[in-house]
């Protein structure tokens, strides 16, 4: 599972680079929908500031 934590600037390139669209923008960070969450990582990979983490 993919968290994204507080260092999350909600700067928005996860969500427009998750394939299946299941991250949106919460109060103060981004969230992820794990119900469609795939798992494959991409988000992880394109934050720049290191904010997604596996758990």
């Amino acid at each position: 599972m993919y968290i994204i934590t507080d260092r999350c600037v909600s700067c928005g390139v996860c969500a427009d680079e998750c394939p299946v669209g299941c991250i949106s923008e919460g109060d103060s960070k981004y969230v992820i929908n794990q119900d469609d969450c795939v798992e494959c990582g991409t988000c992880q990979s394109v934050c720049p500031n290191d904010a997604i983490d596996m758990q």
